[in-house]
């Protein structure tokens, strides 16, 4: 089965006045017809600038060096500028964590909402102006006959998240990617925001790439996980599977810090250390400095992403021992 979405080999470098880093490095993942797969990690691990290089919304600064990127059999990355229109919308699109940057301040919502039917369909204003107050609605806009011509700061956090929601799934994308959309929302809005991109993939058969460090977020709404540190995926599989019976020291060390059984006046666990710089890679294991089970193979050597189940794949040379720890 041909996936809705193929990342294969990714590399992207940042130039820097310090010279260029290497800042995502060999990233594989498939993405489903339907399903969603979370990239999960720590902030700085790559997760947002792999997005934004599939959707081609890298900064200046930031360069793909490597890999290609298929959506329904299409490398998005070897295609122009005006391949990259084409394909926005109808075929891939992106929701940000922060709706208010993300739309234009100074144009109502409406004719926003209702630009992409008129490039990409090429519909009459009033027919365009139709559709977009149809979209309003199903997104759970209140009256948006009335609101249609009113500003993004005139909309609450959740009813703006609601909009760029609206804004990605016009054209019925065939891979929408969520990048932390329910940053700075409360945990109800969050629900309320999830249950929506469900519905709205359960009706168009999306496949969805949702981008976070929330762990219960992944747990409750992703089919599959891969899971990143310092630039690199170390682990990918089912989320159950995976969360079940981690097979990478990071994985395992991210679920252990969970408080599941905090108490007062004990330390909360957690990972020790932080993640190393993009300057000061190791050439061996990423994780190696923060690993309890690093050995001298763990530095001189860099470990595969290898497969150990149905669909499974841990970047470990100690995989086997985690899994009888």
């Amino acid at each position: 089965m041909t996936a809705a979405l193929s990342v294969e080999g990714l590399k992207v470098d940042l130039h820097t006045p310090g010279g260029v880093l290497r800042a995502v490095d060999d990233v594989s993942f498939t993405v489903q017809k339907g399903r969603t797969t979370a990239l999960l990690g720590e902030s700085g691990c790559g997760k947002s600038l792999t997005a934004q290089s599939i959707v081609g919304l890298l900064d200046p600064v930031a360069e793909v060096t490597g890999g290609a990127v298929y959506v329904d059999g299409t490398d998005v990355l070897a295609l122009d500028r005006a391949g990259r229109r084409e394909i926005a919308g109808p075929k891939l699109a992106i929701v940000f964590q922060d709706a208010l940057t993300a739309m234009n301040p100074v144009q109502p919502v409406g004719r926003q909402l209702a630009e992409p039917f008129r490039i990409h369909k090429g519909l009459s204003r009033r027919a365009a102006r139709a559709e977009a107050i149809e979209l309003m609605a199903r997104v759970g806009i209140p009256e948006p006959a009335a609101r249609y011509r009113a500003y993004p700061h005139q909309f609450s956090g959740g009813m703006r998240q609601r909009l760029l929601i609206a804004m990605a799934v016009a054209l019925g994308p065939d891979v929408l990617l969520a990048d932390e959309p329910t940053t700075a929302l409360d945990v109800t809005v969050q629900a309320q925001i999830m249950r929506l991109l469900r519905d709205l993939q359960t009706e168009r058969d999306m496949a969805v790439v949702l981008i976070t460090h929330d762990l219960a977020l992944v747990a409750e709404h992703a089919d599959d996980v891969a899971v990143m540190y310092a630039g690199n995926v170390v682990e990918t599989g089912p989320t159950r599977t995976v969360f079940d019976h981690p097979r990478h020291p990071y994985t395992k060390g991210l679920l252990d810090s969970v408080p599941e059984h905090a108490r007062r006046d004990e330390p909360l666990p957690a990972i020790g250390g932080s993640p190393p710089e993009l300057s000061a890679i190791p050439t061996g294991c990423v994780f190696q400095a923060r690993c309890p089970l690093a050995a001298d193979r763990c530095v001189e050597e860099r470990p595969e992403l290898a497969p150990v189940g149905d669909g499974w794949a841990s970047a470990c040379h100690f995989s086997e021992e985690l899994s009888h720890a």
